[in-house]
């Protein structure tokens, strides 16, 4: 019986896989005998990626913990499309062991389809999506992944066909999570528009306070090392608390650069970047931010991702301007409205909120040093689910029960309930949003997030606007700002100063 030009092309696809496997189990690969079998194994369950991806959340920065969150999606996608669908679709028996050296071969046999490989597709798709965040980290993951890949024909548990095809399976899974989620390259450059702004080559003129306190960055003295290093006529102060409050500090600093003409930089948090911020607008001196807290997410979204991102703006000259968030307090009229400014306004460049972020805050930095940030947090947000009551309050008028009043310096994109990352820092509005009370209000929201249909129930509230007028606060109530909380006014305007700051940030993202 003749053979179809489809059986031909089959049967001499199945004798080249056959071939190539001989080939790797009769070779003697020197040092790998002890190396790839328990790669093979530590890969087992994705055991391996997720310690990896501790790692890279525990010292990679802002950039290795995003690149850690979109490789381990891009696993789990992957691992759910193999297993489901393509060992189901594909009933293929598992290679014979004869040629395989006894001492390749693992404690135990997998018995399923042989047909993708789950191990190159979770190693490729885990690589893959951190690479599409991160090239540095792609390029670190890289060869382990293909290592993990090879040990699969290695020990004699797949063919190359099967190897080949779970890692375009996982590879495809890193892009289709990109797809979902965009990356940050792939997102307009935030902070328009472009300013004129000092080039200091050299760092002649630019006076730089390190905030070692701030987060739990590792390599927290590293950034004054860098900066000297980058800029070495810059003038650096490494705050401590003897030397009396941070903003007193970052003022001397903001004084001493204003009779220079030069530029006022700071490295720590969002609470240290905070401080800065009036200095900066009474001195009229451009801003130089570097990420050196837990989040840093002005720094994030202006594309200063680390110091030497910074350390390059500042030698070029490339600056931006950006808005500035203003909480003014108000004075209350006895019908509970408003009526004209008062002093001290409060300024933030991230996000303000009332209500139970603010517990949230307090929560976290009370047991942080005790279990660490992300427990902290999760902790607390179970806590304050149990036991939070509402706030109520005027807004624009009207009288709300609140679980949460947001206005973010800028429209955010989201990601169900969560602000996640801002486009444009000088776009003049007011991200706002309200969390309603009312009867199982706590639960309702929860679920409806959960589900990602919070934009579509009435206990949720989004909008973008120029100002918002709260009033009718109960004494003692708190507010948070850029991760800081203090006491609220009773009543107070929310507003922007538009295009109010000149900071650098770098000329591309890398």
């Amino acid at each position: 019986m003749r053979k179809t030009p489809r059986l031909q092309a089959r049967t001499l696809l199945r004798s080249l896989d056959h071939s190539l496997f001989r080939r790797v189990a009769e070779r003697s690969w020197p040092g790998a005998e002890p190396v790839l079998p328990r790669l093979s194994r530590s890969a087992n369950h994705g055991l391996l990626w997720g310690g990896i991806a501790v790692g890279m959340w525990a010292v990679g920065g802002s950039r290795g913990r995003r690149a850690a969150v979109r490789g381990v999606a891009s696993l789990a996608l992957a691992s759910a499309t193999v297993n489901t669908l393509g060992k189901g679709a594909v009933r293929r028996t598992r290679p014979v062991l004869d040629a395989v050296p006894v001492v390749r071969h693992l404690p135990r046999q997998p018995l399923t389809s042989s047909f993708p490989s789950g191990h190159a597709a979770s190693a490729a798709a885990f690589a893959a999506g951190a690479a599409l965040e991160s090239h540095r980290w792609g390029a670190a993951l890289a060869p382990v992944a293909a290592s993990v890949a090879f040990s699969r024909i290695y020990t004699g548990v797949h063919y190359p066909s099967d190897v080949l095809v779970g890692a375009a399976l996982g590879v495809g899974a890193a892009y289709a999570v990109r797809g979902l989620v965009p990356s940050r390259a792939q997102l307009p450059p935030p902070a328009r528009p472009r300013t004129d702004a000092p080039a200091l080559p050299d760092g002649d003129g630019l006076y730089v306070v390190v905030n070692p306190s701030s987060g739990a960055q590792p390599q927290l003295m590293d950034p004054v090392r860098q900066i000297k290093a980058a800029l070495p006529r810059a003038e650096v102060v490494i705050y401590e608390a003897a030397s009396g409050p941070l903003p007193k500090v970052i003022a001397e600093a903001a004084r001493d650069a204003a009779r220079r003409g030069g530029v006022l930089g700071v490295c720590g948090g969002d609470g240290t970047i905070n401080a800065a911020v009036a200095p900066a607008l009474e001195f009229q001196v451009p801003l130089m931010v570097m990420p050196g807290g837990t989040f840093n997410h002005f720094a994030a979204d202006l594309g200063a991702e680390t110091v030497a991102d910074a350390c390059a703006a500042v030698a070029a000259g490339v600056a931006v301007r950006a808005d500035v968030g203003r909480v003014t307090p108000l004075p209350e009229s006895p019908e509970g409205g408003t009526g004209a400014p008062g002093p001290e306004p409060v300024y933030f460049l991230n996000t303000f909120s009332l209500g139970a972020y603010p517990d949230l805050v307090r929560f976290r930095e009370q047991w942080s040093p005790k279990i660490g940030g992300p427990a902290a947090t999760l902790y607390g947000t179970a806590r304050i689910l149990r036991t939070a009551r509402p706030l109520e309050a005027v807004v624009n008028g009207r009288r709300r029960a609140m679980w949460l009043l947001f206005a973010g310096n800028g429209a955010y994109r989201s990601l169900g309930i969560a602000p996640v990352r801002r486009d444009d820092l000088a776009d003049g509005l007011l991200d706002v949003r309200i969390a309603h009370g009312g009867r199982f209000a706590r639960t309702r929201l929860l679920a409806t997030a959960l589900a990602g249909g919070v934009a579509r129930t009435r206990l949720y509230a989004a909008t973008h606007a120029r100002r918002l007028h709260v009033s009718g606060l109960r004494e003692g109530t708190r507010m948070a700002y850029d991760g800081e909380v203090s006491r609220a006014p009773r009543a107070f305007r929310v507003d922007k100063l538009p295009e109010a700051l000149t900071v650098y940030r770098p000329l591309t993202e890398r």
